[in-house]
């Protein structure tokens, strides 16, 4: 393992000084230690850290959960909490930001570098799997290929289901010649379900098509898939536990 690069950010200097000592002993190369938000983030600009130590109450505030925010939005580098808080408002804010872990206070050094570790493979996880999902991505050019491509016959229509079938041409689905009323994004979800017929379409892959602008999570995608079903007779949507749905073929 290479030596990584760890930036902290706490404003207790006894804390921040056991906590650089202890890294050092298992090899880590600590870039800076800041005692605020503003300092933080011109380190991090300056060195870019492989992973950042960031305690949560800094200035006995909630900063060190704003910068959490900011790191993964603006820069992508996995972050570990520390943290002597048990207020559940506090903790619950601070799960939002998604940490790659905490450490508590007082800290165990023997703990330490455990925790690191698994913040650091639970990151780069992650970066393979949103590698994997950009190369499964769906255009709309390939998804209207894909549609084409299961026409039953002549006609731009793609039977699926029990007495469904999706009208590629006006972009509408009906059910016994009926047509359903569906939302653009329900319409979306649809379609693109209809597109990988027998296949699992997942979160990410739902996430990515059927949502322009940014911030959905796979909770909008359980409550999309909600509503759909309620509009939609027999129970078609499949669910492939933790992965996604599927309309089976």
């Amino acid at each position: 393992m290479k030596n990584m690069n760890i930036l902290i950010v706490e404003d207790d200097e006894i804390t921040a000084l056991n906590l650089s000592l202890s890294l050092k002993k298992h090899g880590y190369n600590i870039v800076a230690v800041c005692d605020n938000t503003t300092e933080a983030k011109n380190k991090i600009i300056t060195y870019a850290p492989d992973i950042i130590i960031v305690d949560i109450s800094l200035q006995e505030s909630n900063d060190g959960i704003n910068l959490a925010k900011e790191i993964r939005a603006k820069y992508g580098i996995p972050f570990i909490f520390l943290t002597s808080y048990s207020d559940d408002e506090i903790l619950s804010q601070a799960k939002e930001t998604e940490p790659y872990g905490y450490i508590v206070k007082p800290f165990d050094p023997s703990s330490l570098h455990a925790t690191i570790q698994m913040a650091l493979f639970k990151y780069e996880i992650e970066k393979e799997r949103k590698n994997d999902i950009n190369s499964l991505k769906i255009d709309k050019l390939n998804l209207e290929k894909l549609l084409y491509s299961k026409r039953a016959s002549d006609e731009p229509i793609v039977p699926f289901g029990e007495d469904y079938h999706l009208d590629i041409s006006i972009c509408e689905t009906f059910y016994k010649g009926k047509k359903i009323k569906l939302t653009k994004k329900e319409n979306a979800f649809l379609r693109l379900l209809v597109a990988q017929l027998g296949a699992v379409v997942t979160f990410e892959q739902a996430m990515n098509y059927v949502w322009e602008e940014h911030g959905a999570t796979e909770n909008s995608v359980r409550t999309l898939v909600w509503r759909l079903r309620n509009k939609l007779e027999g129970d078609i949507i499949k669910n492939a536990s933790g992965i996604g749905y599927c309309i089976e073929d």
